[in-house]
């Protein structure tokens, strides 16, 4: 038996909670592919996930391998000078040699394929910022309860 018409269309909502230079790709790219595939995107910046989308951080997000388990080098190493800014220009290189897109870049694509960007009205006034201190294609900013009724029956991403 079919539904006539009552279906719901599908939608994705991802939180970014980190703001590391690997960390800002999970969701940035699954909010792309749902886009891709017809899917509803919305993505909510959360505490230190607002650096993706703070214009005076975008362009300077950097890996973080101290703590990370499964960084490829010790973390007794991965402490030392240099060594994050050494790993995140090796990223950025093969990232751009698999032509995947700056992270100003993607968020521009996301914006321009139709998703919809918000920031966390508690992290904005937690570390003093307003909607003018984040990139342009920041839709608005929102409690985390507005983003949930937002988000209702959406699949809901925590990245």
């Amino acid at each position: 038996m079919t539904d006539t018409g009552t279906e719901k269309k599908r939608s994705l909502s991802v939180i970014c909670s980190k703001g590391s230079f690997d960390m800002a790709y999970p969701g940035l790219i699954l909010a792309n592919a749902a886009r891709m595939a017809g899917v509803d995107a919305r993505l909510f910046f959360t505490f230190w996930g607002l650096d993706i989308v703070n214009k005076k951080k975008i362009d300077h997000l950097h890996l973080n391998l101290v703590g990370n388990p499964s960084a490829p080098i010790p973390a007794m190493i991965a402490g030392l000078p240099g060594v994050e800014a050494l790993a995140t220009a090796q990223m950025r290189k093969e990232m751009e040699r698999l032509d995947i897109p700056p992270i100003r870049e993607f968020i521009e694509m996301l914006d321009d394929a139709g998703a919809d960007l918000y920031g966390c009205q508690m992290a904005l006034d937690m570390f003093k910022l307003t909607k003018d201190d984040l990139v342009p294609q920041v839709k608005d900013v929102l409690t985390a309860m507005d983003f949930m009724d937002m988000s209702e029956g959406a699949q809901i991403i925590f990245v």
